[in-house]
């Protein structure tokens, strides 16, 4: 597991994709390498109005970082400052004493022994480590790189048939997972023909790998199916269980499959965000489908 701190903009987007569809805080931290406390005061932390919103989680991440590292700029700012605490450093005082005098000496102009120290961290103020009995320089520590939960036997997009990257053969899918109300694990797999269209659902009650591989089967038993395209989420961890070829999308690249995420939208217009799809049968979930499937499509000619 890294340290608690860093957490990108990618992985921030992340979590808010695996939230949505009903994962645990714990098993988000697991597939990114990340401790469950890092997740969770992530969501706590940066969460507006009781929501965790990733592009705003990551602006206030950012401004609050960006605070975090001018504290020590005060001591570049006051001349006065910057020379007595290079004055004294040379006489062998270490931050807590400088910071300690200047505050018991009642000076409007004081610095905390975490500021000299941030300010000792950048490149102004390296020379003067040597001041320190540690003698102690920053270093660039290079950890390990974390490790995310593999899928197993995953095959990229690029290398996907023609004939499913160009919709001139039938049998080529797309599959994702329609989410609901936040704390709850339901919500429906869906999967999308590319050449023809169709959009099929299937209840489920977990989020878990095998459910879904199952789920999947059901849609695919009577279809005619070469491939599926994916994205890089938990419950496609059984994908082989399925017997058709899966393709991945890159991390974070959604785009890549945008017929069965237009198929999510179109969804959403029978089960807004926040369904508990416990409470939903198959029934509605194929009669919302037959209305898609009925209704005539540009991209067909305005045939259905």
């Amino acid at each position: 597991m890294r340290k608690a701190k860093d957490l990108t903009r990618a992985e921030r987007l992340e979590i808010g994709i695996l939230l949505g569809k009903g994962h645990s805080l714990r098993s988000i931290a697991r597939s990114m390498g990340r401790s469950p406390n890092t997740v969770s005061y992530e969501v706590r932390r940066n969460a507006v109005r009781g929501s965790y919103q990733p592009v705003w989680a990551d602006r206030k991440a950012r401004v609050r970082k960006r605070m975090r590292k001018l504290q020590w700029s005060k001591i570049e700012a006051e001349p006065e400052i910057k020379a007595f605490v290079i004055e004294k450093l040379k006489e062998r005082w270490n931050p807590d004493e400088i910071a300690g005098y200047l505050k018991r000496t009642n000076d409007v102009r004081h610095v905390s022994k975490t500021a000299i120290y941030d300010w000792l961290r950048t490149a102004r103020g390296e020379r003067y480590c040597a001041c320190l009995y540690s003698k102690r320089k920053r270093v660039k520590k290079r950890g390990p790189k974390a490790k995310r939960a593999a899928i197993p036997n995953r095959v990229g997009i690029e290398r996907r048939t023609a004939g499913a990257s160009n919709r001139t053969r039938y049998g080529h899918w797309e599959s994702d997972t329609l989410g609901g109300r936040k704390g709850t694990p339901a919500g429906p797999a869906v999967a999308y023909e590319r050449k023809a269209r169709v959009v099929c659902a299937r209840r489920k009650q977990t989020m878990r790998p095998r459910e879904h591989a199952r789920a999947e089967r059901a849609m695919l038993r009577d279809m005619k199916a070469l491939s599926v395209t994916r994205d890089n989420g938990l419950e496609n961890r059984d994908h082989e269980a399925v017997g058709v070829p899966s393709f991945f999308c890159e991390p974070y690249a959604s785009w890549q499959k945008g017929g069965v995420e237009n198929a999510n939208k179109m969804l959403r217009a029978f089960f807004p965000k926040g369904t508990d799809f416990s409470t939903i049968s198959q029934r509605e979930l194929d009669r919302a489908c037959a209305i898609i499937n009925n209704k005539p499509r540009k991209s067909l000619g305005y045939r259905s």
